[in-house]
């Protein structure tokens, strides 16, 4: 797909811009781009920016003035853009009396907020969305958040521009009067059940809103090809996608009749040549989830979406053990539906907000059926998000102790939305709970007769086992000094892997908490530890953390050229810099550039770690 080079509107703020590509005739993109992270939920870690992409289709049917008199805009942002869209769209639009059609793929505070914006400007708007949609549209726009203490979550009345709403039920084309020929496939999901994506059939355009996203600060329209952000779509899956895979799936059977030229997802760079392997892999990542053996499924209602970005965290955690994790929203969830997941759950989570001094209705009403048809001797884990007090989490805290459950973890209780060091904690927790159900399950087949596992003993693994590595502790920090994160855990899958640049691999398992620390790009430090003085290193460092703890607190520490932490007992330490990641069945392989390091005792040989079987480490 062919188009001109974009034009560039700046806003005060030097991270944020907007630019403008002509696609085709009346055709825009409108690529909002923020060069820093500027939220703390987790698919955004990567901290490579992001972008929004908004389409701009103008009817070449003209009035007598001769100016266009209808545009569609499809999937507009947040209001962090409002301002540069606005400007744009008034460049573009010549008038306020514009007949302006708004599809909206996706539904949030901050969309609704712009919507808003956008209404009480152009008085003549019609928005187009799913049925799930404009009831959340209509909810939204009607909540008048709390004030203070006292103050309960009320509803104001609709006001005069309220604009009309269509609402779309199933897979609808919508002609325009251009030439360009629209298909509406509402798609929802649990995150995001007023999904809808668009498709474009003269283009081959699939405007996929959340769908093969990636949160990148890319000027280029296009992906340079798929491996220069596969990365960043993966870690978009595993952060969004991964809990609702089977939905996922069935979004993508749903549109494998079109002819699809191109992809153009809500975040990131279009997809032109590689989108046949990106939809691939989406299948590939998500039946690694779908035939997990353990499962937990989590239920949530989120107002404002911070108990949905703590329900996110949490999943992403659980993801990391390989334990499967089916996300619901009690909001739209059937009853019939609900209480199958229920049954085939091996653990549950539930979250809810606090509105107005209670929990949602659905969350009520989903409590209630998991009281009644779960299983009382399963783990259950509560959350949520709350203004003032948090009464809800109260509640389910109550009901289920009550009914005799025993809690996985602590209830999470967070003051309205999560910062960053928050959402790492969050993701510890995750994980720690996916451990722990692993370690029950392994428990009750040594129980049963036969579910002893002999593969331990194979002799291949005996043979793996005799494979040494050198000792040493992989260290990192990552982030500003008010969020800063740091890890640290004891390596020995260790090796140079290059000559020039002079460069090593790690094998990092995906249940690490320091694996969200070594994207590409990212700073750390190797510790190699000196035979002798190895028991003490080991000790700090593979005790067991509370979610969110600081590995090196009490630890005597210095600091690379990069400020990575260098532990002044080391025998020697390197600074490096990740380049590369390989996924390898339940590790990650990272290679990495060498930069900087030392000898510090030259006097010393390195510890070597010995093991009797490649099963474990």
């Amino acid at each position: 797909m062919s188009q001109s080079n974009p034009t560039s509107s700046i806003e005060n703020d030097k991270n944020r811009e907007l630019l403008s590509y002509e696609i085709a005739n009346n055709f825009i993109c409108l690529r909002g781009l923020s060069k820093k992270r500027y939220r703390f939920e987790i698919e955004y870690a990567l901290e490579k920016g992001s972008s929004t992409n908004t389409f701009l289709i103008l009817n070449e049917k003209s009035n007598e003035e001769g100016i266009n008199d209808s545009a569609y805009l499809i999937h507009p942002p947040g209001a962090p853009f409002s301002k540069l869209l606005l400007d744009k769209l008034e460049e573009i639009l010549d008038n306020y009396a514009t007949k302006l059609y708004i599809i909206v793929g996706h539904v949030n505070p901050s969309r609704v907020s712009f919507l808003k914006q956008l209404c009480a400007k152009y008085k003549n708007t019609t928005l187009i969305c799913s049925s799930p949609g404009a009831k959340l549209i209509k909810e939204i726009w009607l909540q008048k958040p709390p004030s203070k203490p006292s103050t309960s979550f009320t509803k104001i009345d609709l006001a005069d521009d309220f604009p009309a709403i269509q609402s779309i039920k199933g897979r609808k084309i919508q002609s325009l009067g251009n030439g360009y020929n629209l298909e509406l496939i509402p798609t929802p999901t649990a995150r995001w059940p007023g999904g809808l994506i668009v498709f474009e059939h003269n283009l081959g355009l699939l405007i996929s809103g959340k769908l093969f996203g990636a949160h990148i600060c890319s000027e280029e329209w296009a992906e340079v090809n798929s491996s220069s952000t596969e990365e960043e779509r993966r870690h978009y899956f595993d952060c969004l996608m991964a809990p609702m895979a089977s939905q996922v799936n069935s979004v993508i059977e749903n549109i494998e009749d079109l002819d699809i030229r191109s992809i153009a997802p809500g975040h990131g760079p279009a997809i032109e040549n590689s989108w046949r392997s990106l939809i691939c892999e989406y299948r590939r990542w998500g039946d690694n989830q779908i035939t997990c053996d353990i499962n937990v499924v989590l239920l949530f209602a989120s107002a404002y979406g911070n108990t949905a970005a703590i329900a996110d965290a949490l999943a992403r955690g659980i993801n990391k053990t390989s334990v499967k994790v089916s996300i619901l929203n009690c909001e739209f969830i059937p009853t019939e539906e609900l209480i199958k997941a229920i049954k085939l759950a091996d653990a549950y989570l539930i979250g809810s907000p606090t509105l107005g001094g209670h929990a949602p209705t659905p969350i009520v009403s989903a409590l209630g059926t998991l009281i009644s048809e779960g299983d009382h001797t399963k783990k259950v884990g509560i959350f949520g998000s709350y203004g003032w007090s948090g009464e809800a989490l109260d509640l389910l805290e109550n009901k289920l102790k009550d009914a005799g459950f025993s809690f996985g973890f602590d209830p999470i209780k967070v003051n309205f939305s999560p910062d960053v060091l928050t959402v790492k904690k969050l993701e510890e927790t995750g994980t720690s709970f996916g451990r722990k159900l692993i370690q029950e399950k392994k428990r009750n087949q040594r129980r049963t007769p036969g579910g002893i596992n002999e593969s331990r003993n194979d002799p291949s693994l005996l043979a793996l086992g005799r494979i040494v590595g050198s000792l040493c502790v992989l260290t990192a920090v990552k982030g500003t000094e008010s969020s800063q994160l740091n890890g640290a855990m004891i390596a020995s899958w260790i090796s140079q892997a290059s000559f020039s640049p002079p460069g090593l691999t790690i094998a990092v398992a995906k249940d690490r908490a320091i694996e969200a620390l070594l994207h590409s790009e990212d700073l750390f430090a190797i510790n190699i530890i000196a035979q002798g003085r190895q028991n003490e290193i080991m000790k700090q460092f593979l005790q067991p953390f509370k979610p969110g703890a600081d590995r090196f607190a009490g630890v005597d520490l210095e600091t690379s050229p990069g400020g990575q932490p260098i532990l002044p007992d080391s025998l020697a330490w390197l600074e490096g810099k990740v380049k590369q990641r390989m996924e390898c069945g339940d590790h990650w392989l990272i290679y990495a550039e060498i930069s900087h390091g030392k000898v510090i005792d030259s006097n010393s040989i390195t510890a070597v770690h010995h093991r009797t079987s490649g099963s474990n480490y």
